[in-house]
């Protein structure tokens, strides 16, 4: 059978955590509290929405919907400012050589995140011409971990979900890749990320080798 692989954009491709933070960090100072790295451990793979009503319970502040779209938007502008002069040094470390040994193989690879803003990232980094499909959060209507996403991605591939590979450096990610019945690869903290099937630090530690046992299952 044919496999695909999916892949997380966030924190799995390129670092943008440190400017989602920044930009919720400022929309936290402007509404009178603080912000620490430690509580955007909670944005991991959450949709934009859903992260604007943790940083509210987080200041213990409550919004009118117009006040709740309104710094739905300004934390987007605030973080389009921040991503604009990307490029490829943003790449995190070995991820050109795992997608290239997919390319070379004819393996379908598939994008699934909640941002909303994958394509202009990929485009800036260079990465874009490796995907088949772009699933992200303009496209599914449930948040990581419902396994919406996934599902999409591997229905855009054409390859069944229990064919699917998923890379991700979430917990809400991984259970989703889970709940999808696909195989999943945590990146990131192994505690953390206990939950998926395979683990390793970041892309350094996966070899070509281990692609090829994956695709071959």
């Amino acid at each position: 059978m044919k496999k695909g692989f999916i892949f997380d954009l966030d924190g799995v491709i390129v670092d943008t955590a440190k400017y989602h933070y920044l930009a919720w960090k400022k929309l936290a100072n402007e509404l009178g509290f603080e912000f620490t790295k430690a509580q955007n451990e909670l944005f991991k793979g959450v949709s934009r929405k859903r992260c604007l009503e943790i940083l509210l319970d987080i200041g213990k502040r409550e919004a009118t919907q117009k006040e709740f779209d309104t710094w739905m938007i300004e934390k987007n502008v605030d973080y389009l400012a921040y991503i604009k002069n990307m490029d490829a040094s943003e790449i995190l470390p070995d991820v050109p050589k795992v997608l290239a040994y997919l390319k070379q193989n004819n393996i379908p690879i598939a994008l699934g995140s909640a941002s909303k803003n994958a394509q202009p990232i990929l485009e800036k980094v260079g990465l874009l011409h490796y995907f088949d499909a772009i699933v992200d959060g303009n496209n599914v209507t449930k948040a990581k971990p419902d396994p919406e996403v996934f599902l999409l991605a591997a229905k855009q591939l054409g390859v069944n979900a229990n064919d699917c590979i998923v890379f991700e450096d979430a917990v809400a990610g991984v259970e989703a890749a889970n709940a999808a019945k696909m195989i999943s690869i945590g990146i990131g903290d192994k505690k953390i990320l206990s939950e998926a099937q395979f683990n390793f630090t970041d892309f350094t530690e996966i070899s070509t080798d281990f692609i090829q046992e994956l695709i071959d299952k």
